[in-house]
C-alpha cells in the first residue's frame, strides 16, 4: 500500500507536526565487531494525526568508543513497515558527513501520516571496538521551513567476536 502525502500544518511560515513522531527504534541483526554484513534499521512510526508527512531524517552518532560506519549514501535504502514485516521500498536520497558522523535522509515522496518507515544504513563494517553506540535522530516534516522534531536516542550494542 503506497503512502500518500498530506497537507502540512503551517504556523508563522514554518511547518510543524501536529502530533510528531516521538521515538525511533534501532535494530541490527549483526552485532559483532567488524562484521561486514551489518545493517542498521531505524524505524519511525507516524501518527495518523501527524498533520504533516515525513520529509526526512537526520541520524547522527552522538556517542561510542569508535566511529560507527562509515556509511555509504549509495547503500542507504528505506521501506514501509518494520525489519521483520517489510512493505514496499520507497525512494530515498542520502547525504553522509563522516566528519559530523551523520547521515541526512530525504524522502523525495514524503511518508504519509499513519505509516511506519524504516531507513536502512549499511556501514562498510561494524565498528572495530565493542561498546554502546548512540545515535540522535531528528524528523523533518514536509513543507516550507520545516521545524525539526528530535526523536531521542537509538542505541546499538556491538559485541566482541569471542566471549571469554
Amino acid at each position: 500500500m503506497a503512502a500518500t502525502a498530506t497537507r502540512a500544518v503551517e504556523l508563522r511560515g514554518s511547518t510543524f507536526f501536529a502530533r510528531p513522531p516521538w521515538t525511533v527504534d534501532l535494530v541490527s541483526y549483526r552485532t559483532t565487531v567488524g562484521d561486514p554484513s551489518a545493517e542498521y534499521f531505524f524505524s519511525v512510526e507516524l501518527d495518523e494525526a501527524a498533520g504533516a508527512s515525513l520529509a526526512g531524517l537526520l541520524i547522527r552518532q552522538s556517542e561510542g568508543p569508535d566511529r560507527a560506519g562509515p556509511f555509504s549514501a549509495e547503500r542507504t535504502r528505506a521501506f514501509l513497515g518494520r525489519p521483520r514485516s517489510r512493505g514496499d521500498a520507497i525512494p530515498v536520497e542520502a547525504e553522509v558527513s563522516a566528519h559530523e558522523r551523520e547521515v541526512r535522509v530525504v524522502f523525495p515522496e514524503p511518508v504519509a501520516p499513519g505509516s511506519t518507515v524504516t531507513v536502512v544504513l549499511k556501514p562498510w563494517s561494524n565498528p572495530s571496538v565493542a561498546g554502546t553506540y548512540l545515535f540522535q535522530v531528528t524528523a523533518f516534516p514536509d513543507g516550507p521551513n520545516p521545524n525539526p522534531t528530535p526523536l531521542g536516542s537509538a542505541r546499538l550494542r556491538i559485541y566482541e567476536r569471542y566471549w571469554r
